[in-house]
């Protein structure tokens, strides 16, 4: 089995060469999939992609012709797929749940650091200040929090702020009652919490839920985490409610323009995306760069699971678990137990 590997860093090799398979070739590329780089996958009998790696119709069309039949992603998300398109040409399988204790405890490490103003106080003591004006946060404890998307990081990381004993707001299409916390609708949160944490994937109902309606609804002073995807906030419409000072702070770990930016070091050049480097420039606001899944017990878990992905599409017995079946409507749900491909 050959696999071609797009958008690799140095991490995500070692954690999937520490896993090779002796039946399997890995080759692994610097550059991103798209439309001029697809060619570097012929010959190959599945593609290995990550976040910001586009497949869209164009891509799948030239995969399908150079008779690649899996697209591997080794993340959760597959907003950058066109799973309908890929319907009966190239089948795609995704890491549903690699480590969501990874990426709950990054946010709630940017809730503290935002709050505290931990980072500025890093900063300054680097240079010998040990002032503490301007480093004044709030008790955590009694404030309320809203999480929406309450599947397993936002789940993990309602019960980080429960320990907090904070007061957790919910949802979520699919509330869970086992949670012990009070699902209310979208509005009623915005209304209500102190800070706002996006847990959920991005959908077209689910694009830009923060936007500039939704901001004119929140509490004056809110924090907002993303630590899901870029394009569930209109960063323009953040901006300015920023600047209005209706936003106290913004944790962003995704962007929604963040394809040809996160990942790279961008250290030596200008900037061209302006409303990044707006929201970079505020004192309020912390951007890392998509960099909550990256524990080693995530690495080596996506690595375990895309492998296993892998080899049990082309060694199978019909069944593939983690496969994204367009055919059943709800695309990460198959109507059919996961007994058959979905094609």
């Amino acid at each position: 089995m050959k696999i071609a590997f797009f958008d690799t860093k140095p991490y995500d090799k070692e954690a999937f060469l520490n896993q090779k398979p002796s039946d399997m070739d890995f080759k692994f590329f610097d550059t991103k999939l798209s439309l001029d780089t697809v060619s570097l996958a012929a010959g190959y009998d599945a593609v290995c992609i990550f976040v910001n790696d586009d497949a869209n119709a164009e891509v799948i069309d030239k995969l399908y012709s150079e008779g690649i039949k899996l697209i591997a992603l080794r993340c959760a998300g597959y907003n950058n797929v066109d799973v309908k398109h890929a319907f009966n040409k190239v089948h795609v399988c995704h890491v549903p749940a690699y480590s969501p204790y990874a990426v709950a405890e990054h946010a709630a490490a940017m809730m503290l650091t935002s709050n505290r103003r931990i980072h500025k106080a890093y900063n300054r003591t680097k240079e010998f200040n040990f002032s503490l004006s301007g480093l004044t946060g709030f008790d955590l404890h009694g404030k309320t929090v809203g999480v929406i998307g309450t599947g397993k990081i936002g789940k993990i990381f309602a019960n980080i702020c429960k320990g907090f004993s904070m007061r957790v707001l919910g949802y979520d299409m699919y509330p869970d009652k086992d949670l012990g916390i009070e699902y209310v609708s979208l509005d009623e949160l915005f209304k209500q919490s102190d800070i706002i944490s996006l847990h959920c994937p991005l959908t077209n109902e689910t694009r830009h839920i923060i936007n500039r309606d939704s901001t004119d609804k929140m509490k004056k002073g809110v924090s907002i985490i993303n630590t899901s995807r870029g394009g569930l906030i209109d960063a323009e419409a953040l901006l300015e409610a920023i600047k209005e000072r209706k936003v106290g702070a913004a944790c962003l770990d995704v962007y929604e323009e963040e394809a040809d930016i996160f990942f790279e070091d961008k250290s030596g050049h200008i900037l061209d995306d302006d409303v990044l480097a707006r929201l970079i420039s505020m004192p309020n606001v912390i951007v890392t760069s998509h960099q909550a899944f990256l524990t080693s017990e995530a690495l080596s878990n996506i690595a375990e699971v895309t492998i296993q992905n892998i080899r049990s599409f082309f060694e199978g017995d019909g069944a593939l678990q983690n496969e994204l079946c367009y055919r059943c409507g709800n695309i990460e749900h198959c109507k059919k137990g996961r007994k058959e491909k979905c094609f």
